[in-house]
């Protein structure tokens, strides 16, 4: 309905140039006449819309305007730092990166440095030597024989179907051409995914591309799909920071044939997967899922993805570690700010923990209970620039995984079309048409460029603070603007000594 509205206002603008500007006058204004007055006498007879039998014709005009207000907001209506989710500063900043661009920002900052809750790192009078490169990150406890070096920035979980195949070669050879990893997310791999870039692949409740006929867990399949040499580590996925406690939505709409077959399920259905894993029910039972995966994936490193909810469960998960001896090799932190094709707004505006709350309560968890130093802490929520690198590693982040980050780096314009299959810039959509749009040999490099550029803007950062070693980052490096007050981190939440909880608990 709203498209034929669109359609109909440009024809009639179209017939009212050529009425006006005197270029056929007569056969023009007739035309045009015809056409209104056939609108006219359709919106005083059609019953759905109320504005429309009362101001038939011009009634179109708020449509037309409810059309492009995302539009009009974001181009002449919201200031560089105020735009949702990810405001015009930080879309500037991925651009920049990813076109080789201009690095810097004239006249000063933009931000309000006295409001509450600004944050800012600390920087040393006596800068480090800017390393050469970026370190890499080992991921692998004591039980895993194929570990992985992972960059300090990824491609963050995304599926192809909320994605394009496009978006999906773009963002793989990027990956290869930088030597950083591509998660797939839980919509399987696709042959798509299969350029040369490190995968890691995530299974989500649907199990796609693990899946028996009637939606469980297919051991069989699984191993034959981790033995993809481009697979380098296994993700769990317990839950999405953007829905967390619901299954992943995929719009009929984006349902297409081909995808429905790689996923393993029938074309053109809404496909919302469980809530939860049917293979495990407690702690213990994901802990058995995680060596099992260990197993039938001949010791590549296994992990999970959470949004913190029930900090309990959280906390029984790290003892049934210490009392199983069971452990994965990383755990993926999202936070309630996490990004998503689509989901319910209600879980997306009030479920979950916050990012950098859950990011806290994860590390001080597995620090207390003697387990951090065989888990590796990754995270994803909103990491777009250099600083957000730098303080997910002083809050005790290991690695960083960025999606919005990376899908901007490809050209999205942020237009809020992902579930709808009508993205006009071929990231998030099947539509050839639109997809067409997105070259696949110009947006890699971007990508690759996105990537090589934030993190030699971190280094910067890094030498900044005087440091050498990651290990050398730390919470006091962070600072917060509370009320007329500025807290470190470390002030606000004390680092958790190695095995605090452990001797703790004995002690009872």
């Amino acid at each position: 309905m709203r498209e034929a509205i669109k359609f109909t206002f440009i024809a009639l603008l179209i017939l009212g140039v050529i009425v006006f500007t005197g270029i056929f006058p007569i056969w023009g204004f007739s035309i045009m006449g015809i056409a209104v007055f056939a609108l006219g006498i359709y919106d005083l007879t059609q019953t759905k819309h109320t504005i429309l039998r009362n101001f038939p014709v011009i009634g179109h005009m708020r449509y037309l305007l409810e059309l492009i207000g995302p539009e009009l907001h974001q181009y002449f209506v919201e200031s560089d730092t105020d735009g949702k989710p990810i405001d015009r500063n930080h879309r500037s900043y991925i651009y920049q990166r990813a076109k080789l661009e201009k690095e810097t920002h004239p006249f000063g900052t933009e931000l309000n440095v006295e409001a509450e809750n600004f944050k800012w790192m600390e920087h040393s009078i006596y800068p480090a030597k800017i390393l050469d490169a970026p370190p890499l990150i080992t991921v692998g406890g004591p039980t895993c024989t194929q570990p992985y070096s992972a960059s300090l920035l990824n491609i963050s979980a995304m599926s192809f179907g909320a994605i394009s195949k496009n978006a999906v070669l773009a963002l793989n050879k990027g990956a290869k051409a930088g030597n950083f990893f591509h998660d797939t997310g839980e919509g399987g791999i696709s042959e798509y995914h299969r350029q040369g870039g490190d995968l890691v692949y995530e299974v989500g409740t649907g199990y796609f591309g693990c899946r028996t006929e009637d939606g469980n867990f297919s051991a069989e399949k699984f191993k034959e799909t981790a033995a993809y040499p481009e697979v380098k580590m296994i993700e769990i996925k317990i839950s999405q920071g953007a829905k967390p406690g619901h299954g992943g939505v995929l719009p009929a709409a984006k349902n297409d044939e081909e995808i429905a077959e790689i996923r393993g399920i029938e074309p053109h259905i809404d496909v919302i997967s469980p809530p939860g894993h049917s293979a495990f029910s407690d702690a213990k039972g994901l802990l058995r899922f995680v060596q099992q995966m260990r197993e039938l994936s001949n010791g590549k490193p296994i992990g999970f993805k959470l949004c913190i909810g029930k900090e309990e469960e959280f906390i029984e998960i790290c003892e049934k570690m210490v009392e199983t001896g069971i452990k994965p090799d990383f755990i993926t932190v999202d936070g309630a700010e996490g990004g998503t094709g689509a989901a319910p707004i209600d879980f997306t505006n009030y479920v979950g923990m916050p990012w950098e709350k859950a990011l806290i309560f994860v590390v001080d968890q597995l620090n207390g209970y003697g387990l951090k130093k065989n888990i590796k802490v990754l995270t994803a929520t909103k990491i777009i620039t250099a600083f957000d690198i730098f303080k997910a590693l002083c809050l005790g982040a290991d690695v960083c995984n960025s999606a919005r980050g990376m899908m901007i780096a490809l050209g999205c314009i942020q237009s809020l079309k992902c579930d709808t299959n009508k993205c006009p810039t071929g990231v998030t959509t099947n539509n050839p048409s639109l997809m067409r749009g997105l070259v696949v040999e110009d947006k890699w490099e971007r990508v690759k460029n996105y990537h090589y550029r934030t993190l030699h803007d971190f280094l910067e950062l890094f030498a900044a603070a005087g440091c050498t070693s990651c290990d050398q980052l730390h919470r006091k490096f962070i600072h917060k603007k509370i009320g007329d007050e500025i807290f470190s981190y470390e002030q606000l939440y004390p680092t958790v000594s190695d095995s605090a909880y452990v001797i703790k608990n004995s002690g009872k």
